[in-house]
């Protein structure tokens, strides 16, 4: 759900635990700058007591010895350089600690709002913009924090104290040297607003040449097997020059914005230089006062050449900070109840279920069914008939239409997801290992499992042999997302990870298919022993995978069209019979 307000308002509502460390950082920028422009005002005091001796500006406080100011001005000197390194480096602590600490809690804000999103939602993102946000985004928020607010802390309080001193000592001349700060600073205004819309337009390009890369690295081999890297790096080519056309639009605009600014210092200073120096020489502005305020316009004019710089610096920072927050904003579909499943028996009920993805037609239609608890169910049905979208209801990754789903008489929603999703153990198809151990894979699903629980789990799931044979046994490393096992290895860890979790509810979803018929043999074995005492729901095309479970449920077009055992819906002679001809070679295809 996006939010209308000003990114910079959002950013600073995000942090305001953080307000006393951004109130401390930015007196110590404005401190450190205050003292920073006192040099000039020493330079002038010098050239006055060189020049006025006896009758300086030092002179009338009791010090007549110039010999003696000279000291004076030595030893503030030394206390102003002093207190400038001080506060510049209390600054540079503060600002940039607050950078990485804003940095690392908006990323985990934007990942930890992202895990609780309901997967209707991440079938509508891609991956790669979703990494832009958590990466690009998030790092352009810390350069900002980093030195943007500390350099346009220190542009106000220049103009602020620049400018009371030429007034209290020259206000003829500082009404020529402000006369450009208006205009420089509603030129950055709009600057700001024309150079903020071509940001948005690159960070919306990188998050599609991120998108892009990120689904050709995973594809790899499918890129190879087709013989189609000329064809993918053209595409790429064609994305990253969109998004090298979108930076060279803000360049342009952003290279141009300081020679303008720069036409518009040199008059305020020529005009400062010839003004006051004329005022110098008809004897109404001392010679020290005239060395101050041409050092001093200086110091006030140079750096809003630097406005620029920040102000696109800032710009990229607000265009990230609308990305982060509208992501951190997003409202969560799935809102979970507050009951928890407790000594659970597994019995599941499915009542007038219906369900259907966005513009797509109905998927389920008036699903009616139980599970009784430890008992086996097979579902089995042609690819879009809905198996798997039962499987992800009862998970609640999404929730239904209309209908209930109930697990011991409770209807999911009222339950915590924690509760409901740690009572159910799924093995699917595509399974998903992460980087690390063989050891920490098992134990994903019970952290605190024992060595002895995770021998047991593999053994249960037949891969002790196979990770004996591996390089370090438990503790090798297999890659990411297990690249470095085989379909049939990666499938058995898969089973021992749900051994592990010992959750009374077990979804098989084709966990057989992309195997070979003596790896299912034993996965099969490995399945036959986890499902007793538990509530299986086994998803097959493999009809033998499911020919032993206790009730059979075939869908087609989404309802349900046949219920029974193995060898009554043989005799039915419906959907299953000709299925098992086929799979059995009975009957052509």
């Amino acid at each position: 759900m996006e939010n209308a307000s000003h990114p910079l308002r959002r950013l600073l509502s995000h942090l305001k635990h953080h307000q006393l460390t951004v109130i401390l950082a930015s007196l110590c920028s404005i401190l450190n700058k205050f003292w920073d422009l006192a040099p000039p005002i020493l330079i002038g005091m010098a050239i006055d007591v060189v020049v006025q001796r006896e009758e300086s500006f030092l002179a009338s406080y009791g010090y007549p010895d110039p010999n003696q100011q000279f000291l004076i001005l030595v030893g503030i000197t030394v206390i102003i350089w002093v207190l400038e390194s001080l506060f510049e480096y209390w600054w540079g602590i503060l600002w940039r600690n607050l950078a990485q600490t804003a940095q690392h809690e908006l990323r985990m804000d934007a990942y930890n709002h992202i895990q609780n999103l309901e997967m209707q939602w991440f079938s509508e993102q891609s991956t790669g913009g979703l990494m832009s946000i958590l990466n690009d985004d998030v790092n352009q928020l810390e350069r900002f924090l980093d030195q943007g607010a500390n350099d346009l802390l220190q542009l106000a309080t220049t103009i602020t104290v620049v400018g009371s001193i030429m007034f209290i000592l020259a206000p003829e001349v500082a009404l020529l040297a402000v006369i450009p700060v208006p205009i420089i600073v509603i030129g950055s205004f709009i600057f700001q607003r024309r150079i903020g819309v071509r940001y948005k337009k690159v960070r919306e390009e990188v998050g599609e040449l991120n998108s892009l890369l990120n689904n050709n690295l995973q594809g790899i081999t499918t890129i190879k097997s087709f013989t189609a890297e000329s064809r993918e790096s053209e595409r790429v080519g064609i994305a990253s020059e969109s998004y090298r056309d979108a930076n060279r639009d803000a360049i342009r605009l952003s290279a141009s914005f300081v020679p303008l600014i720069r036409m518009a210092i040199l008059f305020a200073f020529t005009a400062n230089m010839l003004v006051g120096g004329w005022m110098a020489l008809d004897g109404e502005l001392d010679v020290g006062a005239y060395a101050i305020i041409v050092f001093i316009t200086q110091r006030l004019l140079w750096p809003l050449t630097r406005l620029g710089q920040t102000f696109d610096l800032y710009q990229r920072a607000m265009a990230s900070t609308t990305r982060v927050l509208d992501l951190v904003d997003t409202d969560i579909g799935i809102v979970e109840g507050d009951k928890i499943l407790s000594d659970i028996q597994g019995r599941i009920a499915f009542s007038e279920l219906k369900f259907t993805y966005p513009g797509r037609e109905s998927v389920l239609k008036d699903i009616n069914f139980e599970i009784q608890e430890g008992t086996t169910v097979g579902l089995v049905g042609s690819t879009g008939s809905g198996k798997t979208t039962l499987t992800r209801l009862l998970m609640r990754f999404h929730d239904p239409l209309s209908g209930t789903l109930e697990i011991d008489g409770i209807n999911i929603r009222d339950l915590k997801l924690e509760s409901l999703r740690g009572a159910i153990a799924l093995v699917s198809q595509n399974t998903t290992l992460f980087p690390g151990t063989v050891r920490e894979n098992i134990a994903y699903g019970n952290p605190d499992a024992t060595l002895e629980q995770i021998d047991y789990a593999a053994g249960i799931a037949e891969a002790t042999i196979f990770i004996s044979e591996l390089p370090e046994g438990m503790e090798t490393n297999i890659g990411e997302d297990g690249h470095k096992l085989s379909g049939g290895q990666r499938q058995r860890l898969a089973i021992a990870r749900a051994v592990l979790k010992n959750a009374p509810i077990l979804i098989l979803d084709e966990a057989t298919s992309n195997v070979d018929n003596e790896t299912e043999a034993a996965l099969q074995r490995s399945i036959e022993k986890i499902s007793v005492g538990r509530t299986t729901l086994i998803i097959a095309h493999r009809l033998s995978t499911i020919r032993n479970a206790d009730t059979i449920i075939v869908l087609d077009a989404g309802s349900i069209s046949e219920v029974g055992n193995h060898d009554e819906l043989i005799l039915n002679n419906g959907i299953y019979s000709r299925l098992w001809a086929v799979q059995t070679g009975e009957v052509e295809k």
